[in-house]
C-alpha cells in the first residue's frame, strides 16, 4: 500500500500545477518539495502558488521561514515524515510535490548525522572568509579534514563553511560523519516524474523563458530589491543564491545589464533543469516499494491529469480520499 503520491520534474514542467488538478478529484494535502517556497517574502521569484491556488487545498513547507534562517534537507526530511503521518490520520492523501532533489534524496536515502551548526559558529567561519578569503577556509580542512579538502572546490562556499562548522562545533572531521548506516524512507511511495519527449528541452527552454518574463511583468525586481534593503541578507545565503534571485541581485548592484539578468537566468534556470533531470533519471532507485509513472511535459494539462488520476485508481486504499463526483472512473 502506498502511503503518499510524489510529483517529481524539473523546474518549470508544471508540477505544481498539476497537482492542484488533482485536488478537484481527490482530497488530497500538498507538502512543497521545493527550498524557495520556504521563505517568506519571496513570493514571485519562487512561482510560489497565489492565495486562491493555495485554498484549493492545506498546503505545507511553504512560508515557514525568513529569508535570513537557514532550511536543510535534514530539516525537510523530518518535516515531511512527519506531515505525511499526519495527513494521513486526517484521511487524506499526502502529495510531495516539487522539485529539489537534494531534498528527495534526503528523505528516500536518508542523510548521515551531521550536526546542525549554529549561528554563532556561522558567524565565526564567515568572519574568517572575509578577512582571509575562502580559499584560506578551503586550506584550513587540509589537516582537519583531508576527505572534504579533496573532495571540495576552495570556491564551493556554502560545502567549505558547512565542512569547517562541524569541525568546531564537534572537534570531528564531517567525512567521519558519512560511514554511519543511514535510514531509508519510512513511507511508501508512487511517484510520477514530469520529462521532456525523447530528452528534447526545446519546450522546456521555452517555458522557462515565458515564465521568467512573467515574474519581471509580476515585480520580481521590486521583490529582490525589497529583500536587498533589509541590509541582513547577502548573495551567501541559501535564500538569495536561489535562480533568479541571484541574477536580479547582480543587475540591483550594477554587475549586469537588464538584458544580462534576463539571460543569465533563464541559462541558470535551463542548466538547473538538466541537472534535474539528470538526477531523475539516474538518481532515482527502482524497488518493489515504489510505483513510478513517467508523464511527458508535452502532453496537454488535461492529459496529465488523466494519466494521474489513472495512476491514483490502481491504489484502492486511495478510493477513500476520492470526491464523490470522481469516484468513477473517467
Amino acid at each position: 500500500m502506498c502511503e503518499a503520491l510524489v510529483i517529481l520534474g524539473p523546474t518549470a514542467s508544471g508540477k505544481s500545477a498539476l497537482a492542484l488538478s488533482l485536488a478537484a478529484h481527490y482530497h488530497i494535502e500538498i507538502i512543497s518539495l521545493d527550498s524557495a517556497l520556504v521563505y517568506r517574502g519571496m513570493d514571485i521569484g519562487s512561482a510560489k502558488p497565489s492565495k486562491d491556488e493555495l485554498a484549493l487545498c492545506p498546503h505545507h513547507l511553504i512560508d515557514i521561514c525568513d529569508p535570513a534562517q537557514s532550511y536543510s534537507a535534514a530539516n525537510f526530511r523530518r518535516d515531511c515524515v512527519r506531515l505525511v503521518a499526519q495527513i494521513r490520520a486526517r484521511g487524506h492523501l499526502p502529495v510531495i510535490c516539487g522539485g529539489t532533489m537534494m531534498y528527495y534524496k534526503a528523505l528516500v536515502d536518508g542523510l548521515s548525522p551531521v550536526p546542525e551548526s549554529t549561528p554563532q559558529v556561522r558567524a565565526q567561519v564567515q568572519a574568517i572568509a572575509d578577512k582571509h578569503g575562502w580559499p584560506y577556509v578551503h586550506g584550513l580542512l587540509k589537516d582537519i579534514d583531508p576527505h572534504s579538502f579533496a573532495r571540495l572546490d576552495p570556491n564551493d562556499k556554502q560545502r567549505v563553511a558547512r565542512a569547517l562548522e562541524v569541525y568546531y562545533l564537534t572537534g570531528k572531521a564531517m567525512s567521519s560523519y558519512f560511514a554511519a548506516p543511514k535510514e531509508g524512507c519510512p513511507f511508501t511511495r508512487a511517484e510520477v516524474v514530469l520529462l521532456p519527449q525523447d530528452n528534447d528541452r526545446t519546450k522546456l527552454r521555452e517555458l522557462i523563458r515565458q515564465r521568467f518574463m512573467q515574474m519581471l511583468e509580476q515585480g520580481l525586481v521590486d521583490e529582490v530589491k525589497r529583500l536587498y534593503a533589509r541590509h541582513d541578507l547577502n548573495d551567501l545565503m541559501p535564500a538569495m543564491r536561489s535562480v533568479g534571485y541571484r541574477q536580479v541581485l547582480m543587475y540591483l548592484k550594477g554587475e549586469v545589464s537588464y538584458e544580462e539578468m534576463i539571460e543569465l537566468a533563464v541559462i541558470a534556470t535551463a542548466r538547473l533543469a538538466k541537472h534535474q533531470m539528470t538526477w531523475l533519471r539516474g538518481g532515482l532507485k527502482d524497488d518493489d516499494k515504489t510505483q513510478r509513472l513517467i508523464v511527458t511535459i508535452e502532453h496537454s494539462a488535461s492529459e496529465k491529469l488523466q494519466q494521474v488520476l489513472t495512476l491514483c485508481r490502481q491504489h484502492p486504499s486511495w478510493q477513500q480520499f476520492a470526491k464523490m463526483s470522481s469516484a468513477a472512473p473517467a
